[in-house]
């Protein structure tokens, strides 16, 4: 079984997925905050 060694791995693709996947929450959060805000003036 080989050894592992921390640090060695190419972790590239995993950066990018994790950066996409915030970047797609945040517009989600801000979206759906504009979206309740509208609600509220339109039925207020």
């Amino acid at each position: 079984m080989a050894e592992h060694k921390h640090g060695e791995m190419d972790i590239t693709a995993q950066k990018k997925t994790f950066e996409g996947f915030i970047k797609w929450s945040v517009w989600s959060v801000v979206c759906i905050a504009v979206f309740l805000i509208f609600l509220a003036m339109v039925n207020g």
